[in-house]
């Protein structure tokens, strides 16, 4: 585990964190998930090796804290969706080496899997958070130079505001803007906000996996409190987060 942590001060004008529960119409959280948190984090520095099995990643970050620093507040949207989804990586990869000929996504279309339809989105608005993580890097990678590199590697991008993708605030039409927070810094206030939320995402993959394909979905919660705008995120191996083999919640 590296000593270091790192905090980004994250904002956009849009944001949407939907709880699973919601069936049909996208209802968000009122704070950032840790999954949504470490997306950003993924976004500007994640790294691993490429080989006929999956990505072996290097290292996998732990989201330890989340600072509120905007009152909640929602948004009523309605969008059109389309209803149809994008097939496996296998099936894209033959499409993309020309083994099979690609199919369209119909966009219009009577068919009853694909096509649009129109839903509720109860959205975030002028969001703003700082969020604080550590590396965890796998085994195999835990030499203390080789966390001090990947430490270094991921500051010195985010000061430039380097990203590998435009991170985004739980739907990728929402784009999150990042400023890396240098430790001493004067930062602003977090809001006064004290809620129960109850079980909230955790992640949606298991962050202990040694190689990374097109998995299954690992979903994981954890009991979620924020206590005078702040959200204290428990480690992914901590017993405070459930996850499939514990058992129902």
């Amino acid at each position: 585990m590296s000593k270091k942590t790192h905090t980004l001060e994250v904002w956009g004008d849009l944001a949407c964190f939907t709880r699973p529960e919601m069936k049909v119409e996208r209802f968000s959280y009122p704070v950032i998930t840790p999954s949504a948190a470490r997306g950003i984090f993924d976004a500007i520095y994640w790294e691993g090796i490429r080989d006929a099995h999956g990505m072996r990643p290097y290292f996998h970050w732990q989201v330890e804290r989340i600072e509120v620093l905007e009152i909640p507040r929602y948004l009523a949207l309605r969008r059109n969706e389309v209803k149809g989804i994008v097939p496996g990586t296998a099936k894209l990869n033959k499409w993309m080496r020309g083994d099979e000929p690609p199919e369209p996504l119909w966009a219009d279309s009577d068919d009853a899997t694909t096509g649009r339809t129109q839903r509720q989105t109860m959205a975030l608005k002028n969001v703003r958070y700082r969020l604080t993580a550590r590396i965890i890097p796998k085994p195999q990678f835990s030499a203390p130079e080789q966390i001090n590199k990947f430490d270094s590697m991921f500051e010195r991008r985010a000061k430039q505001g380097k990203c590998f993708q435009q991170p985004f605030l739980g739907c990728s039409e929402f784009p999150a803007f990042f400023e890396y927070v240098q430790p001493g810094e004067v930062q602003k206030q977090v809001v006064a906000l004290d809620q129960h939320i109850g079980w909230m995402l955790y992640d949606v993959f298991d962050l202990r996996r040694d190689i990374v394909r097109d998995d299954k979905p690992f979903i994981s919660l954890f009991d979620a409190t924020v206590v005078n705008g702040v959200l204290e995120v428990p480690p992914f191996d901590h017993e405070k987060v459930r996850k499939p083999e514990r058992g129902r919640i």
